[in-house]
Parts: structure tokens; C-alpha cells; sequence
């Protein structure tokens, strides 16, 4: 019985299962951590630290395929996703190491009274989470008008991340002893504020994949034209 060749294609169908499972394990582990914040639930928080060691494993996997497929000489197609795929591995990989500090700035957290209900960190994970799957399913589709409409979110995520700070500035003025437990609401919220940058960014990579554009630092709205070939 003769065995069948891995072809090309076969090698991007798996660095583009690979992906999806990295992006699976990253939404998990954001998910696992504010639980663990929400829920008091120190062993959550141990959880999303070790779901990170995954998620790096699967980075430098996807990184190895890729490189071997670059050095195979295929079309300026196949060089755009193989590229782009790396380049989505890293912002998910980044997702991961964000989701790690906010476990543990839960299990500092969970030595403190229960969480104000003022401050929703679980309504800004939500937007975050939404991005970042938004993104994902883009690119999963091909519709880069889908890519396009998470990119403005990223200004609310923005905005709501420096509103906290500021409250959160003014919490520790008025009350000092506040200052260690709203030291690290602040760090959560700003990795949640980055999460939605990483979102961002692979969105924008979408789009350059399906629509041959880069539309990086043009003002978010302008694309600045590159060379274009249509998507396979």
C-alpha cells in the first residue's frame, strides 16, 4: 500500500488548522482569567498560566511550517498568507502572554473583598473577546469587510480603558489604602486594552491578504495601495 505525498496544499490546510486551535486556546485562556477574577477562583487562574505554555508550543510550530513552506518558492498568494499566518500567530501568542498577567493580577485580587461592580471588567473583556474572534472568523471567511468593522472598535476599547484609569487615579487619591487593588485593576484593564490592539492588528492583516492593501498607520480608514493578486 503506497502513501500519499503531503502537498503544499496539505501543509497550509494544517498551518491553517494550527491557527485556529492557537486562536481557540487564547480566547479560552483570556476567558479562563476573568473568570478566575470574577469568580475567586484561584485555580482558574493557575489554569490560564499553563493554557500560555500551549499556546507558545503552538507558535513556534506554526513558525517552523511556515518557514519551510516560505523556502518552497510558491506564488505571491501563497507567500502573502504563509506571512500573514505568522503574523496572526504572533498577535495571538500576545493575547496568550496577556491573559497570564491578568491570572495573576486575579489571584492577587482574590486576597481582597469581592470586585466593585463599578468597575465591568467582564463587559470589557466581552468587547475584547468579540474583537478578537470578529478578526479570526475573517480570515477563516476571506471577508475582509467583516476585518474592516473591528477596526474602530479598537478606539472605544481605548477610551474605555483610559476613563477607568483616570477613576481608578482618583480612587487612590482619596482612599491610599485602595492603591494596591486598584494598581491591578489597572494593569487588567490595560491588557484588555491591548488584547483589542492584537485584535486590530489582525484585522488589518486580514484585509491585506484579501484585498492586497496595507492599511497600517493610514488613519485606520485609508488603505495605501500595494501590489495586488487575487486571493486563492
Amino acid at each position: 500500500m503506497g502513501y500519499r505525498m503531503i502537498t503544499f496544499d496539505d501543509q497550509t490546510r494544517i498551518l491553517r488548522e494550527k491557527l485556529v486551535t492557537m486562536a481557540a486556546l487564547a480566547d479560552a485562556s483570556v476567558q479562563g482569567a476573568i473568570k478566575a477574577l470574577v469568580n475567586r477562583d484561584d485555580g482558574l487562574a493557575s489554569t490560564a498560566r499553563e493554557e500560555d505554555k500551549a499556546i507558545d508550543e503552538l507558535e513556534i510550530e506554526i513558525d517552523d511550517l511556515a518557514v519551510g513552506l516560505l523556502t518552497q518558492g510558491r506564488s505571491a498568494n501563497d507567500v502573502r498568507l504563509i506571512t500573514v499566518v505568522m503574523k496572526i500567530a504572533r498577535n495571538l501568542e500576545r493575547v496568550g502572554d496577556e491573559a497570564t498577567t491578568i491570572s495573576r493580577r486575579a489571584f492577587d485580587l482574590n486576597q481582597d473583598p469581592q470586585l466593585n461592580p463599578e468597575v465591568d471588567i467582564p463587559e470589557r473583556a466581552n468587547i475584547a473577546l468579540k474583537m478578537l474572534r470578529e478578526a479570526l472568523q475573517a480570515f477563516i471567511s476571506g471577508d475582509q469587510a467583516r476585518a474592516r468593522a473591528v477596526i474602530p472598535r479598537d478606539k472605544e476599547m481605548d477610551a474605555l480603558n483610559k476613563q477607568l484609569q483616570r477613576e481608578l487615579t482618583q480612587q487612590i487619591m482619596e482612599a491610599p489604602s485602595t492603591t494596591p487593588r486598584c494598581l491591578n485593576l489597572m494593569v487588567i484593564s490595560k491588557s484588555l486594552e491591548r488584547i483589542a490592539d492584537h485584535a486590530t492588528n489582525i484585522a488589518e492583516d486580514v484585509v491585506y491578504l484579501y484585498e492586497g492593501r496595507d492599511i497600517r498607520h493610514t488613519g485606520r480608514g485609508k488603505a495605501r495601495p500595494v501590489e495586488v493578486y487575487p486571493a486563492r
